[in-house]
């Protein structure tokens, strides 16, 4: 047994101490430092948050995310490789990354570093490193393009990590999960994720991992946050690449912004600026308001109910629901907005997307409209210019990066969670930079930018000329009653 006071790899009270602080189990640290690897505080955390898997009321997600060059990867293989493959006679793990060539050459960098003290076959050929004493396998998996993910679907593995897991959709998210499985009794599924903030699959490992632990409410899942400096072996050369870095990518990777992703439209967004508790807010009886609809099926339909004041406009409550018809939407729709003391008969408009208009909806012929107007609720086409509803929006989040800085004039409820999770990870359409890159929900309804279009559709009907009178004076639009 290694007395890990007399490691000759670290101070012995600070490597210690590290560890007591993390939770890290005495043979734990003792099985790395016998393999010559020595973790530093961080990746501690990391390791102590994978043992805690082995609870029964423990998680079975762990992220290791944030800034770049931060050792992420080392740590999350050198759990796989060093202590769960060696305490777990039979274990197989999937270790999977965008694009196969990446993996298998950082894997060759990682394995030479690692494994030097380890016995093991490695198969380069098929992908495949066995660990000798204990039968454990490894399968270095790999997608240049999301279907190669189905290669994996319908294999049992004990265990999978996910390198750089922010590069792959919420949807194979959802179907790799399907093959963590297993047989042992001494053992419980868990998958590892090491990523930098950005890509595809930004939205819903924000969700997954990093919400949970802003909000201090993890359960199922663990998350370490990967911060500068944390590293202290990292190459001043690539830290001064990291500090050159401009925009979102200056964000993302040399400050490990989770609130940001890449491409990010709203760049001006600040959850701390544009966020109100409605607990603290009052829509008085004199401010005008009104609502906006972006109706679906499959999809959510979404609406708000927002209100003007003094020059700010407020999106002060959000009714989202999939699977519904017109007559379960209406009465939720007059409950949201009783719970603000507003009527339907107050309201100045109720905008809606132009496919409400569309004929031969339903056997009648009716309209999505027409059946909405038989429930009392009249809706009114909103203006769909999306590249100028785009940069109105942009222009009411204000900018406190300029000097001066410009104020905002856009706040939203935190009743409005949608809208908010959609918001930060709108991107740029790559075909036109002016616009939002349209995102359709997935197969269950979730994700999309059904939010965002009805908030936007909201937007610009507050800031249509024609109707600024209405607004200004809070009077009732002509017409607008409920049968």
């Amino acid at each position: 047994m290694i007395d890990i006071r007399k490691s000759s790899f670290e101070p012995a009270d600070r490597l210690v101490a590290a560890a007591v602080a993390a939770a890290v189990p005495r043979e734990q640290l003792e099985r790395f430092l016998r393999f010559g690897y020595v973790p530093q505080p961080k990746q501690l955390q990391f390791h102590s948050a994978a043992r805690e898997c082995d609870l029964a009321d423990g998680p079975t997600e762990i992220g290791y995310g944030g800034v770049r060059g931060e050792s992420k990867t080392h740590a999350a293989v050198a759990q796989v490789m060093l202590d769960d493959c060696q305490r777990i006679e039979g274990l197989k793990f999937l270790w999977v990354r965008k694009v196969g060539k990446a993996v298998r050459e950082s894997f060759n960098d990682l394995r030479r570093r690692l494994l030097m003290r380890v016995a093991h076959d490695y198969r380069a050929q098929s992908g495949v490193i066995e660990l000798t004493d204990t039968g454990a396998t490894v399968v270095l998996g790999h997608f240049k393009h999301e279907n190669d993910i189905d290669n994996y679907l319908g294999l049992e593995y004990d265990g999978i990590l996910i390198e750089e897991a922010t590069q792959l959709s919420a949807a194979k998210h959802r179907d790799i999960k399907t093959c963590r499985r297993t047989s042992k009794t001494n053992w419980r599924p868990r998958t590892y994720y090491t990523f930098n903030p950005g890509g595809v699959g930004h939205a819903h490992i924000k969700q997954l991992l990093y919400t949970p632990y802003k909000n201090e409410n993890e359960i199922d899942t663990r998350f370490i946050f990967a911060r500068r400096g944390d590293n202290r072996f990292i190459d001043s050369d690539y830290q001064k690449s990291l500090d050159d870095l401009v925009g979102w990518q200056r964000k993302a990777w040399r400050d490990g912004d989770m609130e940001i992703a890449a491409g990010q439209f709203f760049t001006n967004w600040r959850h701390e600026k544009h966020v109100f508790n409605h607990g603290e807010f009052e829509l008085l009886s004199h401010w005008p308001v009104w609502c906006s609809m972006d109706y679906g099926f499959t999809h959510p339909t979404v609406v708000y109910l927002l209100t003007r004041n003094e020059g700010k406009i407020y999106i002060v409550d959000e009714h989202y629901q999939a699977g519904w018809l017109p007559r379960r939407h209406a009465p939720a729709i007059e409950n949201m907005l009783a719970r603000h003391g507003v009527t339907l008969n107050r309201l100045d408009a109720f905008v809606a997307g132009a496919d409400v208009f569309a004929k031969g909806k339903d056997k009648e012929g009716k309209t999505i409209a027409d059946q909405y107007e038989e429930l009392g609720i009249r809706l009114e086409p909103a203006n769909d210019d999306r590249i100028n509803g785009a940069g109105e929006l942009l222009e009411l989040l204000g900018d406190d990066s300029v000097d001066p800085p410009i104020p905002h004039r856009l706040e939203i409820s935190d009743l409005c969670v949608k809208l908010i999770e959609c918001l930060p990870g709108m991107q740029h359409d790559p075909r036109r930079p002016e616009d939002v890159l349209k995102v359709d929900a997935n197969e269950d309804g979730e994700g999309g930018d059904d939010t965002y279009d009805s908030g936007r559709y909201g937007v610009m009907y507050s800031t249509a000329p024609v109707i600024s009178g209405y607004l200004g004076l809070g009077s009732t639009k002509s017409g607008w009653m409920n049968p």
